[in-house]
């Protein structure tokens, strides 16, 4: 039906090594493949085998869930899209105390990656979450340059004036930092 691979860190995993929760849901428990360092797992490729035909309105999407949180989606593959390298976004873990007591057996103090059958315009609706991690990243990355150019600012009345080459200087000094310091985009993730 379908297999991921977490990049750098697996070979390719199928279904079999999910839960099957139900006929459309499954869930890795994070605990059991990579322990505590789930949130060290920042990517996950996932895509549909060439013996599975997904019904062309139904998509598989994919969610993490953090010990003592609610699962968040992280996008989806469909018949037009067999494949994606999705960002794991993981939600702040729950209190660790609370949790013990309220949890029925230990299995939710673990992190999971899910994954369903869903309707297309359910999974539609929640792309929503994702323009707005695009729209932040734009506004981090507006800020940087907002920041870099507020050090070279002159006054001339009652104007800013900046160097008019301060677009150029902006941009290969982001590339040349992003080159140096591979953390450095990571920074801007959302």
């Amino acid at each position: 039906m379908f297999g991921v691979v977490f990049p750098n860190r697996s070979f390719p995993i199928d279904i079999s090594t999910f839960t099957q929760i139900d006929t459309f849901h499954w869930v890795l428990d994070m605990n059991h493949f990579v322990g505590e360092a789930y949130d060290q797992i920042g990517e996950i490729c996932i895509f549909l085998l060439n013996n599975f035909t997904l019904p062309p309105d139904k998509a598989l999407a994919v969610y993490v869930q953090s010990p003592g949180s609610s699962f968040v989606f992280c996008g989806a593959v469909t018949l037009s899209r067999p494949s994606a390298v999705l960002s794991l976004q993981w939600p702040e873990a729950g209190n660790a105390a609370q949790m013990q007591l309220t949890a029925g057996d230990s299995s939710s103090l673990s992190a999971k990656i899910g994954v369903s059958v869903e309707d297309i315009t359910a999974i539609q609706s929640l792309d929503v979450v994702a323009e707005r991690r695009i729209e932040r990243l734009a506004m981090k990355v507006g800020e940087n340059l907002f920041n870099f150019m507020q050090s070279f600012c002159g006054v001339d009345g009652s104007k800013l004036v900046v160097p008019m080459d301060i677009l150029d200087r902006w941009f290969k000094k982001f590339q040349e930092k992003a080159k140096r310091d591979p953390d450095f985009l990571k920074s801007f993730a959302l």
